[in-house]
């Protein structure tokens, strides 16, 4: 775990002599450039997913779906399983000879990237990298290779958003989806936050709701409801990481007026918080909590912009913005120190194991 530990204290290390930035753009946005120690960061974040070995949860899982692609034909591969982009990337990777190793970079360079251009749109950038740490990169993205992919392209989707280029914004919205379907759930979420025509919400709804659900869904629906509801499927841990999401959400709602987001972002982020508060209320209702922790992962970037804003929005001097800014640093160290000393399936990531150092052993 020394390796987490490390990439923890890097990125808090930049958060700590890191000063909050003014926005520079109209409507209270910020830059999302890229400057080098960032491009050094999306390298170091490639590698570690893309050469991980025997890391995560469903490593077995998709080395299986990679040797399988081997001998599929690309029409096979893109129908047989649905996520047709993390399939085709499995086909492309099996037939060129880099098995895993190809998917894998791939799916964590565009995560890296994801995660740096949501960060970069925020005043505390490397104050939010370093919320991301604990759990969006080490337990989603070095362990669920389609979900931390598709949550890469969601988090430059809402990027898009913020900046109302709606193009994009679906664009990376359904790239997202083509690798994890349930991210289709960011196209009604973001209609809402940006209409205040009750007609046409509905509307819109019904037209997003049928064209996801033919386009992704159908052929699938009855499998995932055998799956999450049905069987009454379980996740450990599901209150506590919704529990994560809900507290920030709390907190948006309860003091939004502090908080300068620009008029997409204000309404975008109420929903997700609102979102993450019902699903922590039905998570006593209802049996299926691995259906609700697989959907609240589409939730984690709120615990990135509400904690990076945390010190600007409560801070009245200089010392009560130290003081929110550390306690936030503890918390998530806390988090960290939590899931790899006590976690149930922890030891799936223990020790980080690189296919660079295996392969020279």
């Amino acid at each position: 775990m020394t390796t987490y530990w490390i990439l923890f204290f890097i990125a808090a290390g930049f958060a700590l002599i890191s000063q909050s930035r003014a926005p520079i753009l109209g409507d209270n946005l910020y830059s999302t450039k890229l400057y080098s120690e960032w491009i050094v960061f999306i390298f170091i974040l490639t590698i570690l997913i893309g050469f991980r070995f025997e890391v995560g949860g469903d490593w077995y899982i998709y080395n299986e779906h990679v040797s399988e692609a081997i001998d599929s034909t690309l029409a096979s591969a893109l129908t047989k399983y649905g996520d047709p982009g993390y399939y085709f990337l499995n086909w492309m990777s099996a037939k060129s000879g880099f098995d895993i190793y190809g998917v894998n970079l791939i799916c964590g360079l565009v995560f890296a990237i994801g995660l740096s251009k949501f960060c970069r749109s925020l005043p505390r950038p490397w104050l939010a990298l370093t919320v991301a740490i604990p759990y969006l990169f080490l337990v989603v993205a070095l362990g669920y290779s389609r979900q931390g992919v598709a949550i890469g392209f969601g988090m430059l989707a809402l990027v898009a958003f913020g900046r109302k280029d709606i193009k994009w914004f679906v664009l990376w919205v359904f790239l997202a989806a083509s690798f994890h379907k349930s991210a289709v759930l960011l196209l009604p979420i973001a209609l809402i936050a940006n209409t205040k025509n009750s007609y046409l919400t509905i509307f819109g709804f019904l037209i997003l709701g049928v064209g996801a659900f033919f386009l992704y869904l159908e052929q699938y629906i009855e499998k995932l409801y055998q799956n999450y509801v049905t069987a009454q499927s379980q996740s450990s841990g599901a209150f506590i990481r919704l529990s994560m999401n809900a507290v920030p959400a709390l907190i948006y709602l309860l003091f939004r007026d502090r908080f300068h987001f620009s008029e997409n972002e204000k309404e975008i982020w109420r929903w997700f918080s609102i979102l993450s508060i019902v699903m922590l209320i039905l998570f006593f209702l209802i049996s299926a909590s691995t259906a609700l922790d697989r959907i609240a992962l589409y939730m984690i970037p709120l615990q990135l912009v509400i904690f990076s804003r945390l010190p600007d929005a409560f801070g009245v001097d200089t010392f009560s913005r130290t003081f929110i800014f550390t306690l936030i640093l503890f918390y998530y160290a806390f988090v960290m120190f939590v899931w790899l000393n006590f976690a149930y399936h922890a030891y799936m990531w223990i020790p980080y194991k690189s296919f660079l150092v295996e392969m020279v052993i």
